[in-house]
């Protein structure tokens, strides 16, 4: 496994790698949920890229860009055991070097949801998948579905600028309780942690009803925002129900996919899950044909 840090040598490797490319992005800390994109690249490429960087423009001031968990040793471990063949480790001013002044700003679905709470948030995120997709110009780019307004996102800049390239969505890899794998979780104290499996319970609660064919979008959102409630421990910031590739809100009932998504703190931590409904579409493998797929 090659670890390269700067740009020369990177565009090197990436020549010598002449048949299909997988690339997973990624900011460091890997868990179970980034060893299984690295498990899907590796089986539907012949080689398998990984970068490694915590990109500080999608941190807004007050986040959690400083104590942001990294471990990049272990990092390398974890990738080398699951046959990565690259990985890319810039710094923070190799990919913003003095006097840089250009970002990709997609407009409309970046002011929902996440949006609404992180501002400048994904004019970061889509900067740096920009940057990224340029200089490793994969096949396949690999996104989990946890991070959904991400993916939406991504793939609407990649059709709008007409990158040549795939993007594959991965269904969420959960902990035995169902809480959502992330890298934020190891700040979690433990009645925090305990407390956070409310999340996915909201999502299984509007899951139910929708399954019982309850289709009102504001009883969905209303059964999630309830079982929320039930856990003191649990601030939160939003639930929605919204299509699938627009994230409008939805105000009537549909048959059609639904993304069903909410966010909350949990002490200073903030936390984010989601799911399609019916709720048995969320481990299809089909899922880049679903989610932000128009």
């Amino acid at each position: 496994m090659q670890v390269i840090d700067n740009i020369p040598a990177l565009k090197t490797a990436r020549a010598a790698l002449t048949e299909r490319v997988g690339l997973v992005p990624t900011m460091g800390a890997l868990h179970q949920g980034h060893v299984s994109l690295v498990e899907q690249a590796r089986a539907e490429n012949d080689y398998v890229l990984v970068t490694i960087f915590v990109n500080p423009t999608q941190f807004a001031r007050g986040e959690d860009l400083n104590k942001y968990p990294r471990d990049l040793p272990r990092d390398l471990e974890m990738l080398r055991a699951v046959g990565v063949d690259l990985v890319f480790t810039p710094t923070p001013a190799l990919m913003y070097p003095a006097g840089y002044q250009t970002y990709v700003d997609v407009q409309t679905i970046t002011h929902l949801l996440e949006g609404a709470s992180r501002p400048e948030h994904f004019r970061g995120v889509t900067t740096i998948v920009a940057k990224l997709f340029n200089l490793t110009q994969p096949t396949t780019a690999y996104f989990g579905q946890k991070d959904a307004q991400q993916v939406v996102v991504i793939r609407r800049m990649a059709r709008d600028l007409n990158f040549p390239l795939d993007i594959a969505v991965c269904p969420t890899m959960r902990e035995a309780d169902g809480l959502a794998m992330s890298s934020r979780n190891v700040y979690l104290q433990q009645d925090d942690r305990k407390a956070a499996t409310v999340l996915y319970r909201a999502l299984q609660s509007a899951g139910d009803l929708y399954a019982s064919g309850e289709r009102d979008p504001e009883l969905l959102r209303q059964a999630a925002c309830d079982t929320l409630a039930s856990e003191a421990l649990v601030q939160p910031d939003y639930v929605s129900v919204a299509h699938v590739n627009t994230l409008e809100e939805l105000q009537t009932g549909s048959d059609n996919p639904i993304l069903l998504s909410l966010s909350a703190k949990l002490g200073t931590t903030r936390l984010i899950d989601n799911c399609l409904l019916p709720f048995e579409l969320n481990n299809r493998a089909d899922l880049s044909a679903i989610l932000g797929a128009s």
